[in-house]
C-alpha cells in the first residue's frame, strides 16, 4: 500500500469518485484546460451506471453511452486516473489544497497487462463477483468489467496467505519470494529478517509448514519457500555482496540462547 502526496499545481483540480458524474466532470475540466486527478476507489472506473442495462427516461443502452466517455477520459492527456485508490486526508485553502492518497496495491503492472485474459484462465481461486450483485463467482485476478478503465487486470487478496498463517513466526513469504523473483536479495533478506533474525539457521531445520499450505500444489506443486530462504541467506556471504555497516556503539549486548 503506497501512500500518495499529491501537491496540485495552480489550476489543477482533484475530482474523488469515478463514476459516470465523476467522469464528465473530469472530461469537462480537463477540456477547459485544467489538469485533472481522477480517484477512485475501485480497480477500474464506471461506477454505478457500468451495472446497468438500460437507462431511464430513454431506455438507451447504458454501456454504449459510458464506454465512448471511460476510453475518452484514459486517454485524455490533462487526465490522471489514480484507482484502487483512497483519499485519506486534504488541507488547505481554496486554490491551494494537499491531498493525500492511499493507493492500494493492484499485484498487476499497469503498463504490461494487455488485457488478454490468461491469468485469469488459469486462476485456481474464486471469489464471488460483486460487480455482478454476486449472482456467480470470478477468478481472484479479474478485471472490473469488460470495458473497464484501466483496461488491465487486478488480484484481490483476501486476509493473510495460507503459506505466511502456517509459519510459527509469520515470516511474510510471498513478499520475500517477489523481491527475490526481482533480484532484490538484499531487500528480502532484510524483510526476513523483520521476523526471523536467523535464516540460515532456520532455512535448514525448518519444518516448513508453509510449503503445506502453499496455493501452488492446487496447480501443479508448492514453491520451494524454504530453499529460497535458504538461497538468499546463503548469499550474503557471497564476495559480491556490498554489506553497510552500521556506525559502531559504545555499548555491547550479549545474547544466550538462539531459539
Amino acid at each position: 500500500m503506497n501512500k500518495k502526496s499529491v501537491e496540485q499545481p495552480p489550476g489543477a483540480v482533484l475530482v474523488v469518485g469515478g463514476g459516470i458524474g465523476g467522469v464528465q466532470t473530469a472530461l469537462d475540466l480537463a477540456e477547459q484546460g485544467f489538469k485533472v486527478y481522477l480517484v477512485e476507489r475501485k480497480i477500474g472506473i464506471g461506477g454505478v451506471m457500468a451495472q446497468l442495462d438500460k437507462t431511464f427516461p430513454t431506455n438507451d443502452c447504458s454501456i454504449c453511452i459510458l464506454s465512448p466517455k471511460l476510453v475518452e477520459a484514459g486517454r485524455h492527456r490533462n487526465i490522471e486516473l489514480i484507482t484502487n485508490a483512497e483519499l485519506q486526508n486534504l488541507r488547505g485553502n481554496a486554490g491551494n489544497f494537499q491531498a493525500d492518497i492511499i493507493v492500494h496495491p493492484r499485484y498487476v503492472d499497469l503498463d504490461k497487462c494487455t488485457a488478454c485474459g490468461d491469468c485469469a484462465k488459469e486462476c485456481p481461486v474464486t471469489r464471488p463477483d460483486l460487480f455482478n450483485e454476486n449472482l456467480g463467482d470470478r477468478q481472484a485476478i479479474y478485471r472490473l468489467f469488460e470495458q473497464a478503465t484501466p483496461s488491465a487486470f487486478a488480484i484481490e487478496k483476501a486476509g493473510i496467505p495460507p503459506c505466511r498463517a502456517a509459519c510459527p513466526i509469520h515470516v511474510n513469504a510471498q513478499g520475500y519470494i517477489a523481491l527475490i523473483r526481482d533480484g532484490k536479495f538484499k531487500e528480502a533478506l532484510a524483510l526476513i529478517r523483520e521476523k526471523n533474525p536467523f535464516p540460515g539457521i532456520t532455512g535448514r531445520i525448518c519444518t516448513h509448514p508453509c510449503e503445506d499450505k502453499c496455493e501452488r500444489a492446487k496447480l501443479d506443486e508448492p514453491v520451494a519457500i524454504d530453499s529460497l530462504k535458504r538461497f538468499v541467506a546463503d548469499f550474503e556471504s557471497e564476495p559480491e555482496w556490498d554489506l553497510t555497516c552500521e556506525p559502531e556503539k559504545d555499548k555491547k549486548v550479549g545474547i544466550i540462547g538462539s531459539g
